[in-house]
């Protein structure tokens, strides 16, 4: 019983321990858009937004060693899918629940190595904005489906669902890239500088605002390209 404890009281110390390295983070997001998902972070450039397999993308945050050790994880394991069954059989809930999942479970109760400080959103983009999955993940192995379409990663959960409650009712489909990126690195801004989340916030300008230093990184899974793969990284500006 009293290794059970110590092992519980290790678990919960982990947790503690990731969450004040998260804190430091800033969120990313994902959208499900009528072109495909856009995956959207600021970061130090090739340190966000990667991309997986075929029609498949990851944006996290946290430690950059462990955002590449996920990303392998989820990249052999889109691999062996595809080779062992084939390329359109390669799900991201297969994947979530098979391989990723476990990975980071296993890694978060190894309490004698090292904790992932990770986390994010995997996508995978389909034929509609209908069969797009997204689904949050945390660095305990925990995940859920997204189901409206917009994803807000950041260690601070209570920001981030209010976050979505102020996108959701300003994000509309027919918005061009620059509004829909101008709204995003607005709440990226408030979020970031702890700002109280309300109408006060306004729509960035792509030419003026300011990403202290970091650059915006930014992909599409194109649903509409006719290449086996959708990834598209695109410019600050696109």
């Amino acid at each position: 019983m009293s290794e059970l404890f110590q092992w519980l009281e290790a678990i919960h110390d982990r947790g503690e321990y990731v969450r004040d390295q998260l804190s430091h983070a800033t969120p990313v997001f994902a959208l499900s858009r009528p072109e495909g998902i856009l995956l959207v972070g600021v970061g130090l450039g090739q340190s966000k937004v990667f991309e997986i397999y075929d029609r498949h993308a990851i944006a996290a945050l946290g430690n950059p060693v462990d955002i590449e050790k996920i990303r392998q994880t989820a990249i052999e394991a889109a691999h062996l899918e595809g080779f062992n069954r084939s390329p359109q059989d390669v799900t991201l809930r297969r994947l979530m629940s098979y391989s990723l999942s476990p990975a980071l479970k296993n890694s978060f109760e190894s309490v004698f190595q090292p904790p992932l400080i990770v986390e994010g959103v995997f996508a995978e983009v389909g034929e509609t904005p209908q069969d797009d999955v997204l689904m949050e993940f945390s660095h305990d192995g925990n995940f859920g489906v997204v189901h409206d379409g917009l994803a807000v990663v950041s260690s601070n959960t209570a920001a981030a669902t209010q976050a979505k409650d102020w996108l959701r009712t300003r994000l509309k489909p027919h918005s061009n890239r620059n509004r829909v990126l101008g709204l995003l690195l607005a709440m990226w801004q408030a979020m970031t500088n702890g700002e109280r989340i309300g109408n006060s916030i306004k729509c960035a300008n792509l030419e003026t605002v300011d990403l202290g230093g970091r650059v915006l990184e930014m992909a599409l899974l194109d649903r509409k390209t006719p290449n086996k793969v959708k990834y598209q990284a695109l410019a600050g500006n696109a």
